[in-house]
């Protein structure tokens, strides 16, 4: 008795656990149902493509919570959840090296409209010609052997945030054009959002001396255009760069010349390069985001593209004056 009584639970138990994981897939899809199937490559794109999309559209994003975009490859399950998908919106100007191979990885008869937010940008090049080679030599930025014909990070900027908004729009209005007036009204408050703190940005940081501002990587440079600002990297356009001995040796130098009180290092890559450069010319550490994802942390605390956008500016405040 109490054996036949062991099988029947565990049966009972396979059949809640089937029945839970066939619900979960049944929500999924339900959620799908009807609305635009957006995937996204990461972060900054799945926030815009949430905020205008609204309810009417499903969106996934291929990088997880706390992966840093520049290390992330695509596995054969995200071509699958991307070849099911109405939009398919990745950033381009080179920083998804693998897009092309996965785009042709969707196949000739794929109904995917693949979206490069950041057409329509002027994209940098990836050794700026408007920096002399004194001032170069001085900053440390002969260390940059960066493989990138362009800086990718046109997110950084809420003005280059605008352009990428408006391409992400049109694309659900394309794909869902039923839906238009809803799109526009939720790309409104994208705008206004984004023009306002354009506005900040353009006001609070217009006033001060200092223009150079020390980062751990060279993700500023969109940001430093709009707002008349110059970065000094001390790894190049991709994180992973490793800087020479002697670049480090010529970046503390100029810290310690310049009298720069502050070195910027971001979330999501390891700040131990900052913090040995900050030693090094005896100055602090604080954090500047290049908005290429949340951590798990931040995630749970409900923060977002523009309150680590308000973030940035505080801390660009407080490094310049």
């Amino acid at each position: 008795m109490i054996q036949v009584s062991k099988r029947l639970l565990l049966v009972a138990l396979v059949i809640a656990i089937a029945a839970l994981i066939g619900c979960g897939n049944g929500d999924s899809n339900a959620q799908a149902e009807g609305k635009v199937s957006v995937v996204t490559s990461f972060y900054p794109l799945y926030f815009f493509a949430k905020e205008i999309g609204g309810d009417n559209a499903f969106v996934v994003n291929l990088i997880a919570t706390g992966v840093e975009p520049h290390e992330w490859t695509p596995k054969s399950r995200d071509l699958s959840v991307a070849s099911k998908a109405q939009l398919f919106i990745y950033n381009g100007a080179g920083l998804e090296g693998w897009v092309d191979g996965f785009l042709n990885g969707l196949g000739s008869d794929s109904q995917v409209l693949t979206v490069e937010a950041s057409k329509g940008i002027k994209l940098i090049q990836g050794n700026p010609e408007e920096h002399d080679e004194d001032h170069q030599d001085e900053a440390g930025k002969d260390h940059e052997h960066s493989l990138l014909d362009v800086d990718p990070h046109t997110w950084t900027s809420p003005r280059s945030a605008l352009v990428m908004a408006a391409n992400i729009r049109d694309a659900f209005v394309q794909v869902d054009s039923a839906h238009r007036a809803e799109y526009e009204a939720n790309y409104a408050e994208v705008e206004g959002r984004l023009k306002a703190l354009d506005a900040e940005f353009t006001e609070q940081l217009s006033g001060y001396t200092r223009r150079d501002i020390v980062v751990s990587h060279q993700a500023f440079g969109y940001l430093c255009r709009d707002y008349g600002l110059n970065q000094i990297p001390i790894m190049g356009l991709s994180p992973e760069a490793e800087p020479r001995a002697q670049d480090l040796l010529k970046i503390a130098r100029y810290v310690k010349e310049q009298n720069i009180p502050y070195i910027f290092f971001e979330e999501l890559v390891s700040e131990q390069l900052a913090d040995t450069l900050a030693s090094e010319a005896h100055v602090k550490t604080l954090v500047l985001s290049p908005l290429e994802g949340l951590t798990s942390e931040q995630e749970k605390a409900g923060e977002n593209y523009y309150t680590l956008l308000e973030r940035n500016l505080q801390n660009l405040r407080k490094a310049l004056g």
